[in-house]
C-alpha cells in the first residue's frame, strides 16, 4: 500500500513537472525574435560607426603647425619711401620795362545805328524782277516700252513703231543667243533658274541702271554683263521728245542633258 502511494505521488510529481515546463511564463525561446532584431540592429550600429570612423596623422599636422608658427614670427623689414620735393617754380623773368603812357588823344564814340525797320522808313529794291534769269531744268522723263510713241531703235531696225518694237526684241534675243555663257561653275553645281534683268535705255540711247533678280549670283553677274555690251540705239521720243524707256527682259539659265 506504502508502494502504491509512492509511485501516486511520483505521477503526480511528473505532472506537475510538465505542466510547469508548458506554462509560457516559463518558455526560454519566446522572445528569441526580439533579441535577434536587437541583437542585428545593435551590429548594424556598430558596423556604420566603425566606417564613418576617421584617423588622422599627427606628425602630419604638427608639421603645418610648425610651419605657420615660423611663418608668424617672420619679421618683414619696413621699407621707407623719400620723396623729394618738386623744384620751386621758376621766377618770372622781365625782358621789357613797363612805361607808362599818358591818355592825350581824343578817342571819338562810335554811335550804333540801329538795324531795325520802321514804318516811315522806304525799302529800295535791291534787284530788278527783269534781273532774275530763270533756267529751265530738263526733267528725265521715262516711257514704259508698251505705251511710247516711238520705241527705241535697235541698230539695222526700220519701219514703222509696230515693226520697230517687233524688231527691237527680235534683236535682243540675237543678242542673248550670240553672247550667252553658261558660268563654269554654276554648271558644275547644276545652278539653274531663270534671271530677270531690268534695264534703261536713257534718253541719249545707252543702256543703263542694269539690276537683275534670280536664283544665284553668279547667274545675275552673267545676265547683266549680256545686258551692258548692247549697242547703243536711237532713243524713244514722246511727243517729239527723247525720253528713257525701261525694259526687262528673262535669261533662262537650263543645263540640256
Amino acid at each position: 500500500m506504502l508502494s502504491v502511494l509512492k509511485c501516486v505521488a511520483l505521477y503526480y510529481k511528473i505532472l506537475e513537472i510538465m505542466e510547469v515546463k508548458k506554462n509560457p511564463s516559463a518558455d526560454v525561446g519566446r522572445n528569441s525574435s526580439l533579441f535577434f532584431a536587437v541583437g542585428l540592429n545593435i551590429m548594424l550600429l556598430l558596423t556604420y560607426f566603425g566606417f564613418e570612423y576617421k584617423t588622422y596623422d599627427k606628425t602630419l599636422t604638427e608639421a603645418d603647425m610648425l610651419m605657420l608658427s615660423e611663418q608668424l614670427e617672420e619679421d618683414i623689414p619696413i621699407t621707407n619711401i623719400e620723396i623729394t620735393p618738386p623744384p620751386p617754380p621758376p621766377k618770372p623773368v622781365v625782358t621789357e620795362a613797363i612805361r607808362v603812357v599818358e591818355d592825350v588823344e581824343d578817342v571819338e564814340e562810335t554811335v550804333v545805328e540801329s538795324t531795325e525797320i520802321g514804318q516811315d522808313d522806304v525799302i529800295e529794291p535791291v534787284v530788278e524782277v527783269s534781273d532774275i534769269v530763270v533756267e529751265e531744268v530738263e526733267e528725265d522723263i521715262e516711257v514704259a516700252f508698251a505705251v511710247i510713241e516711238r520705241v527705241p531703235t535697235f541698230p539695222g531696225c526700220k519701219g514703222n513703231n509696230d515693226q520697230l518694237r517687233a524688231c527691237f526684241q527680235r534683236k535682243i534675243t540675237e543678242h542673248l543667243q550670240k553672247n550667252f555663257e553658261y558660268p563654269e561653275v554654276a554648271q558644275e553645281l547644276r545652278i539653274t533658274g531663270k534671271v530677270f534683268v531690268f534695264f534703261l535705255i536713257d534718253k541719249n540711247g545707252n543702256v543703263t541702271r542694269i539690276k537683275s533678280r534670280g536664283p544665284d549670283k553668279m547667274l545675275e553677274t552673267e545676265a547683266e554683263r549680256i545686258i551692258s555690251i548692247l549697242p547703243k540705239m536711237i532713243p524713244g521720243k514722246q511727243r517729239d521728245r527723247n525720253v528713257g524707256v525701261p525694259y526687262s527682259i528673262p535669261i533662262n539659265f537650263q543645263i540640256q542633258k
